[in-house]
């Protein structure tokens, strides 16, 4: 059974812890015998209620270290002449960033209790370091703090990383393993990138002014974006990126900054004034680019999208052109004047008909007269043994009374004329 009294007075906790036991135990019936559970359940009390065994922290080296499947670490802490059972649970032990192995030198935090089924009682530790970062991590604190409060921390200050960046500064080791992953992971997702190397000190006592050149050297270039990182280390080595110079350097940059320095679990000054925060040199490369694989899969994907698109766009415009087709063939004047051709052809023959028509009457009309006037054609009439006879004067003389004797008379006939004289 627990009794959760957190950080209370210590004074408190033992009256709190008094009244429990007096509950399960009363100072009344000392004669009877306790069960080993009750016993261990009693221990257990009291060491929960008092608020000083809940917070420690403990130095030692570590020993019998286990670390079974589920997770959880199970070691000693012993110093030069004792030793206490500690147990760390998974979702504390995976806070870890440095190698635990038999022999190293830590300080444990956590609380003690007792382990019921074997009357052992252990330390729950909830955090370790590497012995001798306790000053260090003061002094981190100390400075995360203050630049907190000033705003350089501040979620308006971050700005978006550029998703084609042409050129990535990197300030980093040269000949560090951090580098090499870098730069193999951006040309693998971006062969187009134009890396450029600041190369610096990343730990020491020169590593701070170093990467403060390296950043400023970078400002003068102006790339699109800043990678700033190293591999994984303790907090000494990791501590230039702790640097209070190097931070403020850093939050005058022109350009976003990724920062990717130690392990997943390593927190520095630097990441939280960066504008993004990788867990690793590497994963900082891949966050600053984009992969080319992705890319070239979009590109297939809107490459079918733009044929989907296409096809349908030109469907569909097809569609239309029929449609108009149809509209135009049914607006068209060509019918009209195919109509008007039809019936000028209609008319053309109605009066070529009614022409031929005509002239057939006209023709027999001629004819008609024709005949007639043969008939009555003088010549015909001389033909026929008739004369026709004129005085001097050209006058046509049918009557005898017309002559008188002596007179010159032209006689014509069917084939000339000669001249009488009437006796």
């Amino acid at each position: 059974m627990k009794i959760p009294l957190g950080g209370c007075h210590p004074e408190l906790a033992w009256r709190r812890a008094c009244q429990y036991t007096d509950t399960m135990f009363p100072t009344s019936d000392l004669s009877r015998s306790w069960s080993v559970s009750e016993v261990n359940a009693y221990l257990k009390g009291l060491m929960e209620a008092d608020a000083n065994l809940q917070n420690l922290w403990v130095e030692g080296e570590i020993s019998n270290l286990s670390r079974p499947a589920s997770g959880h670490l199970y070691f000693t802490l012993k110093d030069s002449s004792s030793s206490i059972r500690c147990v760390m649970w998974k979702n504390r032990a995976q806070t870890v960033s440095f190698v635990l192995q038999d022999g190293v030198a830590v300080t444990a935090h956590g609380g003690l209790s007792v382990y019921e089924q074997r009357g052992q009682y252990q330390l729950y530790v909830d955090a370790l370091r590497p012995k001798g970062e306790g000053a260090l991590f003061q002094e981190f604190q100390r400075l995360k703090t203050q630049l907190e409060e000033e705003g350089l921390f501040d979620p308006e200050r971050k700005r978006p990383i550029p998703s084609w960046p042409k050129r990535v500064g990197v300030v980093t080791s040269a000949s560090g393993a951090a580098y090499q992953d870098m730069e193999k992971t951006l040309y693998r997702r971006y062969p187009l990138v134009e890396i450029l190397l600041e190369p610096t000190s990343v730990q020491g006592e020169n590593a701070p002014g170093e990467i403060v050149q390296a950043l400023r050297r970078l400002y003068e270039i102006k790339p699109d974006l800043i990678l700033i990182g190293r591999g994984g280390g303790s907090i000494e080595d990791l501590w230039a990126f702790n640097d209070e110079g190097v931070a403020r350097t850093l939050a005058e940059s022109p350009v976003p900054v990724i920062s990717g320095v130690g392990h997943e679990t390593d927190f520095t000054i630097t990441d939280f004034v960066a504008d993004l925060r990788a867990p690793t040199p590497t994963a900082a490369a891949e966050l600053a680019v984009p992969d080319q694989i992705e890319l070239r899969l979009a590109i297939g994907e809107l490459e079918k999208r733009l044929a989907r698109a296409a096809s349908g766009m030109i469907a569909e415009q097809r569609l239309k052109s029929e449609n108009l087709a149809l509209q135009i063939e049914r607006l068209s004047p060509l019918g009209d004047i195919n109509n008007g051709r039809q019936r000028v052809d209609e008319l053309f023959g109605r009066t070529g008909r009614g022409i031929e028509g005509y002239l057939k009457i006209a023709r027999e009309s001629c004819l008609a007269f024709q005949s007639r006037l043969a008939s009555l054609n003088p010549e015909a009439i001389l033909q026929r043994g008739y004369a026709i006879l004129t005085g001097e004067d050209g006058s046509t003389i049918y009557q005898v009374g017309q002559t008188n004797s002596g007179d010159k008379l032209q006689v014509r006939v069917s084939d000339g004329l000669f001249e009488v004289i009437v006796s």
